[in-house]
């Protein structure tokens, strides 16, 4: 079905804080066989229609890394719901829009159908048509049971009129969805029977409905490699692996130049495919001088869980003349572990001088080479493990 009038807005720039708890991965980044659950979502109601314009809102941390992954356009969302729909709505040159949640990433067909064909029926005094589904159980509220027959819990997707919806986000910024705001304006606002498969992934303990529809993640493995080097500096502390060294000279560098940390987050980043440590934090930027690459390090590891990947293995090569690096091996694989929240087992560093060759031979610097293996986290096992912070 082609749908010129129509543009598609899927919200998924939310922080997940009621999914998350205890479960490092943000909602919209589970993935359902390989695919995050915001492409899923966006997918799945585009498979059937036809939209002028399909955009996606994307948190700003998680922007850029979506926008290198999306067939569809990415838009920069805000603080709030209302925000980030408001920064899609800049791009969106149709009298109608249908925005959706990626919360409710299971759209039914008949629902979107059943919202189209009320298009049709309505005057130019509805702003807006929400899908609802009725209440079965009997309700209470401040001292009064209710008639449950008159109560509707609303649903998404909600298709708005663009200018009247402009207006109403403009002038109520809290609303927590565009009927809500809409209504709140004065505008009137339709219905149509919504699905129960249609219910929001909202809370970790939600996924439990939502298993029999949703696909397992692949058994992927992904290989990441880093590499850095690093030359020595006078009178500067120096820092290997999470580890103070003792020693008269430090890494020349614009943070404290752990070489063997930032190859690993090199790595890691390889891995997931988000770019390398040098985007991340460049040393033009005079907020990261000096900075504890450990900090670093958690930042993107905190990131790649966020997006719906765990770290199965690390191994790091340490390529030095000098400092002798056997006295700290063990020191810098408990510093790693527990930055990585994996056993010691799991992280191996080996040291090698270059037989007196090259840079590293001529005692001017220290090279590293990093490895890691990771994969999908799978959310099955959110029921049975513990938590991982």
């Amino acid at each position: 079905m082609v749908l010129d009038n129509i543009s598609l807005i899927m919200m998924a720039a939310g922080d997940s804080t009621r999914f998350c708890d205890d479960f490092v991965c943000k909602k919209q980044w589970i993935r359902i066989d390989e695919e995050p659950l915001w492409l899923v979502a966006t997918r799945k109601m585009t498979q059937h229609f036809s939209f002028r314009n399909i955009l996606i809102t994307a948190s700003q941390s998680d922007f850029a890394y979506m926008e290198d992954m999306s067939p569809f356009k990415v838009v920069q969302g805000g603080k709030s719901r209302s925000q980030s729909l408001r920064n899609a709505l800049e791009y969106v040159d149709t009298p109608f829009v249908l925005v959706s949640d990626v919360a409710r990433w299971n759209a039914q067909d008949s629902v979107l159908r059943a919202l189209f064909a009320k298009l049709n029926e309505i005057d130019e005094s509805t702003a807006c048509i929400v899908p609802y589904i009725k209440v079965s159980d009997t309700s209470f509220y401040n001292g009064e049971y209710l008639n449950r027959d008159e109560i509707k819990l609303i649903q998404t997707p909600q298709m708005s009129r663009t200018k009247e919806l402009r207006l109403a986000l403009e002038s109520y910024p809290d609303s927590s969805d565009e009927s809500s705001a809409l209504h709140r304006l004065g505008k009137k606002v339709a219905f149509v029977e919504g699905s129960p498969l249609m219910n929001k992934l909202t809370f970790k303990s939600d996924l439990l409905a939502h298993i029999p529809f949703l696909k397992v993640p692949l058994k992927r493995v992904f290989v990441g490699n880093g590499i850095d080097v690093h030359s020595f500096e006078n009178d500067k502390e120096m820092w290997l692996g999470g580890v103070k060294i003792e020693s008269s000279f430090g890494f020349k560098a614009h943070s404290d130049g752990d070489v063997a940390l930032h190859a690993l987050s090199d790595a890691i980043l390889g891995a997931i495919g988000g770019g390398d440590i040098g985007q991340w934090f460049p040393d033009s930027n005079q907020a990261y001088k000096n900075a504890d690459s450990k900090k670093l390090l958690q930042q993107i590891y905190n990131f790649a869980l966020s997006v719906g990947y765990e770290l199965h293995n690390v191994d790091i090569s340490i390529m030095a003349q000098t400092p002798k690096i056997a006295p700290y091996k063990s020191q810098m694989r408990e510093c790693i572990a527990t930055i990585l929240h994996l056993p010691k087992s799991r992280v191996n560093i080996k040291a090698t001088t270059t037989e007196s060759l090259g840079f590293v031979g001529r005692k001017e610097g220290v090279c590293v080479q990093a490895s890691v293996s990771m994969g999908f986290m799978d959310w099955q096992n959110l029921f049975t493990h513990s938590a991982r912070h």
